[in-house]
């Protein structure tokens, strides 16, 4: 069976609701992304961000996976996949996806602002005084702006171990995601599914690519019917 690496972004998951801050010039639902996703925006106004932060989760509770994300579930009968997501809604996997490695970060959980690795699952409103087990503020599992990728090593693995790349979803304009495939053999097949592809200059460095100029639904339909006949 062949290993899939999907590299997903925020265009897969437009169609199911959530907004991007990149489709209204740098603002991300009406908020000046440095002060809600940077660790100067959590110092100078922590409340805001958590209040950001909940708005955002319980909006995911009203949003579904759509047909680019169950297509990919679907798709794990015919190949090995391996979901690398800038995304921080669960959609790839409430859809049913069984492998999906979150670059960012995962909205649905939260974690100690002094120790990184004491990670806690977290559905509901993240509020002022939720502390960790030593008595610190709990704060959003996201990696903001200016922080490092804890996960990009294991993505970069898995990139690497690829027989074929499908992007879909990302502008190809925010590093160090937007340079992941580049990792990949450039003799693999590579798929770039998104309505205003970005010819990035690592792509252009691609010698077996292949553009499907149309929204994440339509594109992994077309995808399908080139693998399942």
């Amino acid at each position: 069976m062949k290993k899939l690496v999907v590299l997903s972004g925020a265009g897969i998951s437009a169609e199911s609701g959530i907004n991007t801050f990149r489709d209204a010039d740098g603002l991300w639902e009406g908020h000046d992304v440095m002060e809600v996703a940077t660790p100067q925006g959590w110092n100078k106004n922590y409340k805001l961000v958590l209040d950001f932060y909940n708005q955002r989760r319980r909006q995911l509770k009203e949003v579904k996976p759509n047909q680019a994300h169950l297509i990919l579930a679907e798709l794990e009968d015919k190949f090995d996949i391996h979901i690398v997501t800038q995304n921080v809604d669960d959609l790839h996997e409430r859809a049913g996806s069984s492998n999906v490695l979150h670059l960012h970060g995962e909205l649905l959980k939260a974690r100690s602002t002094k120790n990184p690795d004491d990670i806690q699952f977290w559905a509901n409103d993240l509020l002022p005084g939720d502390l960790c087990k030593q008595g610190h503020q709990m704060r959003p599992h996201i990696v903001w702006f200016g922080e490092a990728v804890p996960a990009l090593e294991e993505a970069i693995k898995q990139v690497r171990k690829a027989d074929i790349i499908l992007i879909i979803g990302t502008s190809l304009q925010v590093y160090p995601a937007a340079s992941l495939f580049a990792y990949a053999s450039r003799l693999i097949p590579l798929y770039y599914i998104d309505p205003k592809p970005y010819m990035s200059p690592e792509l252009k460095l691609q010698s077996n690519y292949t553009i499907i100029d149309k929204i994440a639904s339509e594109g992994m339909l077309h995808f399908k019917d080139l693998y399942i006949k």
